[in-house]
């Protein structure tokens, strides 16, 4: 940040995006000092890190009568500030043992290698502020306090949802062989689904599971009587959000290893190495680097040739849904050494109780400090106000179909390995067909709007 900004800038930047602190007033001081930007972020890193050392790996800090223990994700440089002689402003997120973001604000005193920490207080808890900040006539902040922040709007419901989900295909004209896989959502612990009508489906289907990631798929062989006909599945659904979750043990080495659509090393090991400089401490730090990457260098635009999930477009075009962000995700951590996985389902919308979805959604979870770490990088590149909810969560109002890439079941399609699964395959006399596939839901408990 150049140095003949005015401070009243700075804070202004500062306090309106990551700033809290106790009741009092902050002076805005009349001119710049001559610590860096990156003094204060080496700082304020050598402070956490030397404090985590004397309390188990922990940064421990009190608030609201509240202890916590927590670890540093990374440091928010565009916040830093000079606030006067040897006063300094730092802007930090650290997560705490249960999975949770807090945006967490100090002010430090001294010279760059010797600073001391004379406040901490925390701002924000998964990107939703406690305080907001305002300036007063004599160019000083008060703080004021702000009803409870609602993300209901920007597609977000939290805590559990419950909801009717349809899914409906329509099946082309059939003149010879066909057969059919359709993804079959199942119960797990974030999840809880019943199928409550099937329609037009023969009873010689069978269920199957794939070889990699024991997903469900419904196959059967439509015979011509059923071409231009439905099948519809309705399932009810009741969700939980996703936080980080432990697992313990050897992550499977398929997390780390490249698919069709997913190269790993290269270029993306170069880009990762670079993107990830200077916040390469831990894995954590790592993959919210990759994080940032993503959101700062892609634009969600269905352009050209996108929804394959093609880690190589996502590279050189920058641009697509959210399967090429989440794709180009998991090849840049897979290169970093990050474990990475990949799953789709659908979104449900938040905003209105019944309706129409606009097809299927896709996400991604990383593997760090013993957790698998849920994260929605093309939902945050939508909404930035929701990029540290996303990173460690995901809401309540969706359901997941399947996971994994390059699916192999038997019996299967000759085309090959299922690239991903959120639509149904088709295949007559051994040549891909295409389905209209429409996705609908009821929300059965409604929170409310």
């Amino acid at each position: 940040m150049a140095k003949s900004l005015s401070l009243v800038f700075l804070l202004a930047i500062g306090i309106f995006s990551c700033y809290q602190q106790k009741e009092k007033k902050v002076e805005t001081p009349e001119k710049t000092e001559k610590v860096t930007i990156a003094e204060i972020e080496e700082g304020i890193k050598s402070f956490i890190q030397e404090k985590s050392e004397k309390s188990g790996g922990y940064f421990e800090v009190r608030d609201r009568g509240r202890d916590f223990k927590m670890k540093l994700v990374r440091v928010h440089t565009e916040y830093l500030a000079n606030l006067g002689p040897n006063n300094h402003f730092a802007c930090v997120d650290l997560v705490d043992t249960k999975g949770d973001v807090y945006d967490i604000d100090f002010f430090l005193e001294g010279e760059p290698e010797q600073m001391n920490v004379t406040e901490t207080s925390v701002h924000k808890l998964n990107g939703k502020p406690f305080y907001a900040w305002k300036q007063q006539k004599d160019k000083t902040w008060n703080r004021v306090p702000v009803k409870e922040a609602t993300t209901r709007l920007l597609g977000v419901i939290e805590g559990s949802d419950f909801f009717e989900f349809n899914y409906r295909i329509e099946l082309p004209e059939i003149q010879g062989l066909a057969k059919l896989w359709i993804p079959i959502a199942t119960t797990d612990e974030y999840q809880a689904v019943d199928i409550t009508t099937s329609m037009n489906i023969p009873r010689d289907f069978q269920f199957l599971k794939d070889k990699d990631f024991n997903n469900t798929i419904l196959y059967f062989e439509p015979t011509p009587e059923l071409g231009n006909q439905f099948i519809e599945i309705t399932y009810q659904v009741k969700r939980l959000e996703k936080g980080p979750a432990i697992e313990s043990g050897q992550v499977d080495s398929k997390y780390l290893s490249e698919n069709a659509l997913m190269p790993v090393g290269g270029r993306f090991e170069t880009i990762a190495m670079e993107a990830t400089k200077g916040r390469d401490e831990t894995n954590l730090m790592k993959a919210r680097a990759l994080y940032d990457y993503i959101i700062d260098n892609m634009r969600y635009m269905k352009y050209g040739q996108y929804g394959l999930g093609d880690a190589n477009n996502a590279c050189d075009l920058k641009t697509g849904n959210c399967t090429e962000f989440h794709s180009f995700f998991i090849s840049l951590a897979r290169s970093s050494g990050i474990p990475a996985r990949f799953a789709v389902g659908a979104s449900i919308p938040s905003e209105r109780n019944d309706g129409g979805i606009d097809g299927y959604h896709c996400w991604a979870e990383f593997y760090a400090d013993g957790k698998w770490w849920p994260i929605d990088i093309s939902e945050a590149n939508k909404y930035t106000a929701l990029a540290t909810y996303y990173f460690g969560h995901h809401p309540a109002n969706r359901i997941e179909l399947s996971r994994g890439r390059d699916l192999k079941v038997e019996p299967g399609p000759v085309s090959g390995p299922i690239n991903f699964f959120a639509y149904p395959v088709l295949e007559i006399n051994g040549k891909v067909a295409s389905t209209k596939t429409t996705f609908s839901f009821k929300r059965l408990a409604a929170p409310e709007l």
